[in-house]
């Protein structure tokens, strides 16, 4: 009998009925994005947390216009603006704790910001100076990621970490919708689940990955539909209601500080402004789809809720804008300062130990530079040049 004639004979006995792992019902998001302002859930929201929220957006809108300007005054090499989405960047800073970690993509200075880092370290590396021109564990924020979704498996690696020795610490990371179709992204929330890792995976959904819409990214339901795939819950809410993104994020962060492992949250929300100042926008969505979206502002519909609770009236609102104007002034100024840069810093924080090799061309470059500055000195003068700042 031949292999074939045998197979062809084999008859399996029918397994038993199947039953799923998971009962996949409650990780299913709902069937429309979470909402609070506007609704009846709002008078229930906590009046001092929606004054801070507003007071962190209508910062947050200022520093969006401020960078923007400073990209066109030579001042930032580029800059993704998160006007528009100033809601998600909030409440991703606000809900954690300082022990926690956040881990940040390229667009997300705003929650940087708010997570208390220098504004002007935030932007070093969108001026061109330094890869990260800040701490990471001084405010416990990684790096801003330049590649799509590379910091989803850091935030797992370092919440899983974080477990195993017993640390109450979350992860919360950030990604755009145009990072899940990256191979990061299923790996991150395979891993995450499976070691149900207190990791809060927040995506930003704003339509565009650059050019591209999200209907040729993804046949899914929704965003938040993929994490029934990985056995994790799945939250759809508003990015642009403060309230909503709060309280989400919250009840996620919560979830895996009790052990409850993984969330993955898709905020519904919108770039208003282009990708970044390199990009033209409007070759691939037309004016009247970014007007519809500023009709739904993060900042009115907070504003709008606050009056209606007379939480908030012109003399409050003044001062708002003041602190936010105050602070892009002191963000304009520090940025028109030109950086004193040594080129010896190239060799700085590359290893904890310097390879043999980077220790030959640090010398070299030594050399090179006190040859160069007794060149310009002139012939008989001794250059004494070690590290010449340019």
């Amino acid at each position: 009998m031949t292999v074939m004639e045998q197979r062809g004979a084999y008859r399996p006995t029918p397994p038993p009925a199947w039953q799923p792992r998971t009962d996949p019902a409650p990780l299913l998001p709902d069937a429309e994005p979470y909402r609070v302002l506007g609704t009846e859930r709002a008078d229930a929201a906590d009046p001092e947390l929606l004054r801070r929220l507003h007071a962190e957006l209508v910062k947050g809108r200022r520093y969006n216009a401020q960078a923007t300007a400073l990209t066109k005054q030579g001042r930032l090499a580029v800059y993704p603006s998160s006007t528009g989405q100033e809601a998600c960047e909030i409440a991703a800073a606000l809900v954690l704790e300082e022990r926690d970690w956040l881990f940040p993509s390229y667009r997300d200075t705003l929650a940087v910001v708010a997570r208390g880092v220098d504004p002007v370290e935030t932007l070093t590396l969108l001026r061109g100076d330094w890869h990260t021109g800040y701490d990471p564990h001084e405010h416990r924020v990684a790096p801003l990621s330049t590649p799509l979704a590379t910091q989803l498996p850091h935030a797992v690696g370092l919440a899983h970490a974080a477990r195993l020795k017993g640390d109450d610490v979350v992860a919360l990371a950030m990604v755009g919708d145009g990072g899940t179709s990256e191979g990061d992204f299923h790996e991150a929330l395979n891993f995450a689940a499976v070691w149900r890792a207190p990791v809060v995976f927040l995506v930003q959904n704003n339509g565009f990955a650059i050019s591209v819409p999200l209907a040729k990214q993804t046949a899914a339901p929704s965003l938040a539909h993929k994490a029934v795939g990985y056995g994790m819950p799945g939250r759809l809410v508003d990015g642009n209601d403060a309230a909503a993104m709060h309280e989400v994020l919250a009840d996620a962060v919560r979830h895996a500080r009790a052990g409850g492992g993984p969330t993955l949250v898709e905020a519904i929300t919108y770039r208003v402004e282009a990708h970044t100042n390199a990009d033209d926008a409007t070759r691939y969505r037309g004016d009247a789809e970014v007007e519809t979206w500023k009709g739904h502002d993060p900042v009115v519909l907070l504003e709008r809720e606050l009056t209606r609770r007379g939480l908030l009236d012109d003399d409050r609102a003044a001062a708002v804008r003041r602190d936010a104007e105050a602070m892009a002034a002191d963000l304009r100024a520090r940025m028109n300062r030109d950086p004193v840069l040594d080129p010896m810093d190239l060799f700085d924080h590359v290893y904890a130990e310097p390879t043999p090799q980077l220790l030959e061309q640090r010398e070299q470059l030594r050399a090179e530079l006190a040859a160069e500055a007794e060149s310009e000195a002139g012939p008989g003068t001794g250059s004494g040049a070690g590290g010449t700042q340019r």
